[in-house]
């Protein structure tokens, strides 16, 4: 099992550092293309609107090709998709963020049958959780290592490394193969089917629910992440130096968050009340950050988006335990790619509402009240999912007597 978590937190770290890698070097990738910065960071929704396509597929074709081997076309598609994106031309830029968006949809529906297989259930959330910070984890490897590699060896050829070491994933995954894929049933259809997923969310009413929610919390992740360093430098007077290293330790609290809510959920035995806990958290910390003022004192200021960041940014394992509960145990890469289009779907609409948001109100901080607002419809949906659970282990309802039947 740790070679199994291993593998599968590496595959979505690498899929978030590929994500993320032209943002950290904006400013080069912008002059080479010759638009702005801004420009660049659309690459991001390019990429997640491709993982949309693949979670609607993402299932079956983990079924017909395998756990092993659908990472390994993941990991090819992300290799490519950074390969593409060292020609500096705009409509090469545009195509590859799409087929790197299509290698990062088929990451979690993989995992997924993985980790399910070789874990524990009363162990899932913790695992789900630790797995899930790989994301995290390639925001801050591609912070790390964009600037210097552009520096050392040009920003092209730092992301044909990222295609060199795509390979060398593809290679290292290959020896488990024999073993990981050999329930996969080669005869699934696929492609004719490629609303399988959403399909099997819908019509469980538990899963619909925890679907939603997802795109609620994702449209919240998305908002603190993207715009912290605005609100605390317009909003708050902070210089942007201090900012970005506040902002540094809001993700380093988001990975511990992460790990910490998986060990929660599994200690309760009960992830719902974990999602619960963190809907709420979330509210009180948006509110609270919407009540800031530049007269607040800096660390109370850091200590407060931290604990907004512990929760909006920790919920994710939890999340893709729960699915694991909840989906039926042949139909688990289904219901995890259909769930996800929910999650990436809240992750395109998200920055757009904020942006919005801002340009009602001119300010940042009134729109963390929102956000609290999204927090309790995800507690509401926390409810619903609970409710319709409950229903669904019950089984169906007896059908009423009929008149004159013996008794």
């Amino acid at each position: 099992m740790p070679v199994v978590l291993l593998a599968t937190t590496l595959v979505l770290a690498f899929s978030s550092l590929v994500a993320l890698f032209p943002a950290a070097i904006a400013p080069e990738v912008a002059r080479a293309l010759g638009v702005s910065s801004a420009t660049v960071g659309l690459q991001v929704s390019l990429i997640f609107a491709g993982a949309m396509l693949t979670s609607l597929v993402g299932g079956p074709l983990t079924r017909r090709l395998g756990p092993c081997r659908t990472s390994q076309l993941s990991l090819a598609l992300l290799g490519g998709g950074a390969g593409l994106l060292a020609i500096p031309t705009l409509p090469s830029f545009a195509v590859a963020s799409l087929v790197a968006g299509l290698g990062y949809g088929l990451t979690n529906p993989s995992a997924s049958l993985l980790l399910v297989r070789f874990t524990p259930p009363g162990r899932r959330g913790l695992i789900f959780s630790l797995k899930q910070s790989g994301v995290p984890l390639g925001g801050v490897i591609a912070g790390a290592s964009a600037p210097a590699l552009a520096l050392l060896i040009g920003w092209q050829a730092g992301l044909l490394v990222l295609t060199g070491l795509a390979l060398a994933g593809i290679a290292a995954l290959q020896l488990a193969r024999p073993r990981w894929d050999d329930q996969r049933d080669p005869h699934t259809p696929w492609l004719a089917t490629p609303f399988a997923g959403l399909a099997v969310v819908w019509h469980q009413r538990s899963l619909r629910h925890v679907a939603l929610l997802s795109l609620c919390f994702s449209a919240i992740q998305l908002s603190v992440s993207a715009f912290t360093v605005a609100l605390l430098v317009e909003d708050l007077a902070f210089g942007l130096v201090e900012a970005g290293l506040v902002m540094s330790g809001v993700q380093v609290v988001g990975i511990v968050g992460r790990i910490g809510w998986g060990w929660v959920g599994d200690l309760l035995g009960d992830r719902l009340t974990a999602l619960a806990l963190i809907a709420c958290t979330t509210a009180v910390g948006a509110l609270l950050v919407a009540t800031m003022t530049p007269a607040w004192p800096r660390p109370l200021v850091t200590g407060l988006l931290c604990l907004l960041s512990l929760s909006s940014l920790g919920w994710n394992g939890v999340f893709m335990a729960e699915i694991t509960q909840l989906a039926p145990a042949e139909r688990i890469a289904d219901a995890a790619g259909g769930c996800l289009v929910f999650t990436y779907g809240g992750v395109l609409l998200g920055l757009p509402l904020f942006t919005a948001l801002h340009g009602l109100f001119g300010r940042y901080t009134p729109v963390f009240a929102v956000l609290a607002g999204i927090a309790l419809v995800g507690l509401w949906l926390i409810r619903q999912a609970r409710l319709a659970a409950r229903r669904e282990a019950a089984g169906p309802s007896p059908s009423p007597a009929t008149p004159g039947a013996s008794q």
